[in-house]
């Protein structure tokens, strides 16, 4: 038999008289209650909790739920009724709804309305055809983007060869200090390995002929000509390269680029053309610096290894180098340099307006600062050969 409820009030006439007269009436029997909702329901008032109610579903085998007494409702009375549906879902408790005004009753529906399920179209991959031709458009876009950066850059080297270029020169001393005496460590660092390694290298094979003597020749030759400049441009590309790419591309994503634009201010003679100043001019002492470093290197390992006399290693080393040796790793040094800053500040500019596009802008200024660097060491190397230099 039906255990029939007390009937059971939400809400006192206290609230009614602080100006909350909504309420929650509960009726019926244990197994089939009848929940009313009266009164004003707003969100200016008191709203009744749901907890109030949770308890009289323990028995429930099904719930009617009204509001033929309700005088004007909200979003509150919507959140209510959607606990109480939420509720008996879960429980599989049948509710009846049909004594709620029609527009609750569709704001409730349009509530727990489930879209229907969409099939994702198959991912189809393009063939081989179509991969080659996207890569090659791909690739055309970003040369036809890197000669007109080029351009630029020659436009606004010539305003600074006439004094018309706007950039401020405070800002281009601190570059030089940044991409020069700042750089020093490191690049005593790798070109002291280098030196050593090369010596080593030379030395295992030279040992077999007994003539230890002609290191000197090796390293001098090899760290002047090539390996400075080489190590020094692979070096700055990862440290400074990276550098003028993540402050470029930054100064993109928070429009300070599209300001200067605004303004009238060449960003290619304010941002880029310092920095291209600034690597150019360092890069050739660097290298330098570099050699000098290296052949010290050799030195102290054919001394201290291989018993090779430190003033005959001196000698043998004014001997085989000459001065076109400096000349031509000066002058990759200095193709190096610019092609560095030309990286930096190219993907730098081409950033995106994100956080993620800064670090993709960065990565991409490595490693095309290091193509550039290989690509310009073998046409150099083959043109000094056929020049015989």
């Amino acid at each position: 038999m039906s255990t029939p409820l007390r009937e059971t009030r939400t809400g006192t006439p206290a609230d009614e008289a602080a100006g909350w007269p909504n309420r929650i009436l509960v009726a019926g029997t244990a197994e089939a209650p009848e929940i009313t909702l009266t009164g004003e329901w707003s969100l200016r008032g008191r709203v009744p909790r749901y907890d109030a109610v949770a308890a009289h579903l323990a028995q429930a085998r099904r719930v009617r739920v009204s509001a033929h007494e309700l005088t004007a409702w909200d979003t509150s009375a919507v959140t209510f009724l959607a606990a109480l549906v939420r509720d008996c879902n879960e429980r599989r408790i049948p509710l009846d709804q049909a004594a709620l005004p029609d527009g609750l009753r569709r704001l409730l529906a349009l509530a727990f309305a489930v879209p229907p399920a969409v099939p994702r179209a198959a991912a189809t991959r393009p063939g081989l055809l179509a991969t080659l031709g996207q890569a090659t458009l791909s690739i055309g876009r970003d040369l036809s983007r890197m000669s007109e950066f080029a351009g630029e850059i020659i436009l606004s080297l010539a305003r600074f060869t006439r004094g018309r270029a706007r950039y401020r020169r405070e800002e281009l001393a601190w570059l030089v200090e940044e991409a020069g005496p700042r750089a020093l460590p490191i690049v005593s660092l790798i070109s002291f390995l280098v030196g050593t390694i090369l010596a080593y290298m030379g030395a295992v094979q030279l040992a077999l002929f007994g003539a230890e003597i002609y290191i000197a020749d090796l390293v001098g030759i090899g760290v002047v000509r090539e390996v400075a400049a080489l190590m020094t441009g692979i070096i700055l590309a990862g440290r400074t390269g990276a550098a003028y790419a993540a402050q470029l591309g930054t100064m993109q994503v928070n429009e300070e680029i599209d300001a200067f634009r605004t303004l009238g201010v060449s960003p290619i003679d304010y941002l880029v053309l310092p920095r291209m100043l600034a690597l150019v001019a360092m890069v050739p002492l660097l290298t330098l610096y570099a050699g000098i470093v290296g052949i010290l290197a050799g030195m102290l390992i054919a001394v201290g290894v291989f018993d090779v006399g430190a003033h005959e290693y001196y000698n043998e080393t004014l001997t085989a180098l000459e001065l076109k040796h400096f000349a031509v790793g000066l002058v990759k040094g200095t193709v190096y340099g610019a092609l560095v800053a030309y990286a930096g500040c190219l993907r730098g500019m081409q950033c995106g307006r994100s956080a993620q596009a800064v670090g993709e802008a960065t990565t991409s200024a490595v490693v095309l600062g290091i193509l550039l660097i290989t690509i310009s060491a073998s046409v150099l190397t083959i043109v000094f050969h056929k020049l015989g230099i």
